[in-house]
């Protein structure tokens, strides 16, 4: 009698060329761990040459994969792509990714976050450069970050040689800190400005010693 499902006449076949059932499972976890890492698809031909095995026992090897995502009730599954696969995620997840990704963010501002996020709000406009004499450091991630978590923002290009980046506080900005505008921003005498400095030295100084 013949029949079932085709991973089981995909199975059979393999082990007709001498391959065990642990061989097999353990190229499909290198497949699976390829196609992950990639993201995008990958051709046949480099599949089969990372795994050392030709062309036609790798395209197998995956459509039982392909078959064994289906049976098990997986929340991602491969596409066959002409001559390519690619693992993405089944349409019936969408639904739940959707939710995730309406969630709010969460971020943390840190003590560097907060300094330079401070030296922002009160010089704005400002360059990254102005932010780095004030703190007297390399202000590059602080101020990627603050723009990641939308805190600030592109405004303009001074006019100047480079025509640098200017940056300014967000909306978002003011509705944290539950102001209206910046102009409720509480005085900063330049001793505070001072210390601020004074701080980011130590916090060089500190990263040298480790």
């Amino acid at each position: 009698m013949t029949g079932g499902h085709p991973a089981q006449h995909c199975f059979t076949a393999e082990r007709k060329k001498g391959m065990d059932t642990v061989e097999i499972n353990k190229l499909e976890g290198v497949i699976e761990a390829i196609l992950f890492a990639v993201g995008d698809s990958v051709e046949l031909g480099k599949i089969a040459a990372a795994i050392e095995h030709d062309e036609d026992t790798t395209r197998k090897i995956i459509h039982r994969m392909m078959d064994k995502y289906a049976l098990e009730e997986r929340g991602v599954r491969i596409m066959e792509l002409e001559n390519s696969f690619q693992m993405c995620t089944k349409k019936e997840m969408y639904e739940y990714l959707i939710r995730i990704a309406k969630q709010p963010k969460k971020y943390v501002l840190t003590d560097v976050l907060l300094e330079t996020l401070s030296i922002i709000a009160y010089k704005q406009p400002v360059t990254k450069l102005e932010v780095e004499k004030i703190r007297g450091v390399k202000s590059d991630h602080a101020v990627n970050k603050l723009v990641e978590y939308d805190l600030v923002c592109e405004v303009g290009r001074m006019d100047a040689p480079g025509r640098p980046l200017l940056f300014g506080t967000t909306e978002e900005f003011l509705r944290r800190f539950g102001i209206q505008s910046v102009d409720e921003l509480p005085i900063m005498n330049p001793e505070q400005v001072e210390s601020l400095k004074t701080e980011a030295e130590e916090e060089v100084q500190l990263k040298l010693d480790i």
